[in-house]
């Protein structure tokens, strides 16, 4: 094999020796990953009789905390008072097995393209540090507009949109909006 022909192949990831081991796989095709998202949904409805969401996962856990360490201040919270009602289990739900599901998915998906490192993803005028506040406060603002939309993406988009909720369409109609509008503020930091 010619120099020439052996580097193109190097650099493609294509080094077939024995015991080489190669790059990360590369991602999904987003249509194909949108259909199984599609089918992952119909599957949710149709067998757990529930959507997709992860916003409430949090305050389960907070109700769970409360319920043992606050119990009646926990059972007067009006946003928390409905997982523990009459002594209720706040984590037996659907919610949480989903959630858990997630997770482990996401890790032997990691696992299996070979992606499974610790990194920050950033662009070349921001510091890790900076990143991580930009992250940080980019997720109460997003957790704050799921408490006050009554549900998350996940939920407000794919398990709202799919059952055509009115407001589920509103909700991503603006999620999109609000990203366009503040993304010319924070592009430099990406390019």
């Amino acid at each position: 094999m010619s120099e020439q022909m052996k580097a193109a192949e190097d650099t493609a990831g294509g080094d077939h020796e024995a015991g080489a081991v190669s790059g990360p796989k590369p991602y999904w095709n987003p249509y194909l990953a949108g259909v199984l998202l599609g089918l992952t949904l119909l599957a949710t409805f149709i067998i757990a009789g529930e959507g997709l969401g992860a916003s409430a996962f949090p305050k389960r856990l907070l109700a769970l905390a409360g319920q043992h360490w606050v119990p009646a201040w926990t059972a007067a919270n009006p946003s928390l008072s409905g997982y523990v009602a009459d002594g209720a289990n706040p984590l037996r739900n659907w919610l949480v097995v989903e959630v858990i599901g997630v997770f482990i998915g996401g890790f032997l998906g990691a696992v299996s393209a070979g992606r499974f490192k610790s990194t920050t993803e950033k662009g070349p005028r921001i510091s890790t540090k900076g990143r991580m506040v930009y992250a940080f406060a980019g997720g109460i603002v997003m957790g704050v507009g799921a408490a006050l939309a009554r549900g998350c993406t996940s939920g407000q988009a794919l398990s709202g949109g799919a059952t055509l909720a009115t407001g589920s369409w509103l909700f991503m109609l603006m999620v999109f909006a609000g990203g366009y509008a503040v993304a010319y503020f924070v592009r430099r930091q990406w390019i």
